[in-house]
């Protein structure tokens, strides 16, 4: 059941990088920065299953990727944003936020190797705002990239309590932190649906006709 949660989230993802590369390369209507963060997601999956079955130690990847996502999907939301002072607020905590990180591993460079919690708390927070930010922009505007929105919302939150509960479980037992896994594996897919779902609705030959 794991295996099939995950490699299925694999699958969706890299499906959703084609549709959305097409759509950008060849149809100029996907946004680049996300265009960019769905081949970055899925280059960090891959190289986080390379090392698991290498049984190297990942940590290290995990931190880069929350780190890119929250700089390419702040780009992201940058670029959809038409107020000036929600642009400047992205742009602000999205630099304030990089020189904190580059910070703390001067003081601690050993967080690079270790699963940050800091860091995943404090991207994925930012990311749910922008997120958040945008969908009440679409309240008098029309609804682009609205299910991508809620998709990020839905699963930043449910993730990061996930991962606090990981961080937490060393005295747990095994069935518990298996659980959190998995449910970790069922948000993945589900986010990758919603994506899916979204460039079905706004890129499909279907939805040009509309």
């Amino acid at each position: 059941m794991d295996d099939f949660l995950i490699y299925s989230g694999y699958l969706i993802l890299l499906l959703n990088l084609i549709l959305y590369s097409y759509s950008f390369f060849r149809k100029g209507k996907a946004n680049v920065f996300f265009v960019a963060y769905l081949a970055f997601a899925f280059l960090m999956q891959f190289s986080m299953e390379v090392m698991y079955f290498l049984r190297m130690k990942n940590q290290f990847v995990i931190n880069i990727f929350f780190a890119g996502q929250m700089i390419l999907l702040g780009l992201f939301y940058n670029s959809l944003l038409q107020i000036k002072n929600q642009k400047i607020f992205v742009k602000t905590t999205l630099a304030v936020s990089l020189l904190i990180f580059g910070f703390q591993l001067v003081l601690d460079p050993y967080q690079f190797v270790k699963l940050n919690l800091f860091e995943i708390i404090l991207t994925s927070s930012l990311l749910v705002v922008y997120a958040l930010i945008h969908l009440y922009n679409m309240l008098t505007d029309n609804k682009k990239y609205y299910y991508i929105s809620f998709g990020f919302v839905m699963y930043l939150l449910s993730s990061t309590v996930l991962f606090l509960v990981g961080n937490l479980s060393s005295g747990l037992s095994d069935d518990v932190k298996f659980l959190t896994w998995i449910f970790n594996a069922f948000l993945i897919l589900v986010l990758q649906f919603f994506i899916l779902y979204e460039w079905i609705k706004s890129f499909s030959a279907k939805a040009s006709l509309v």
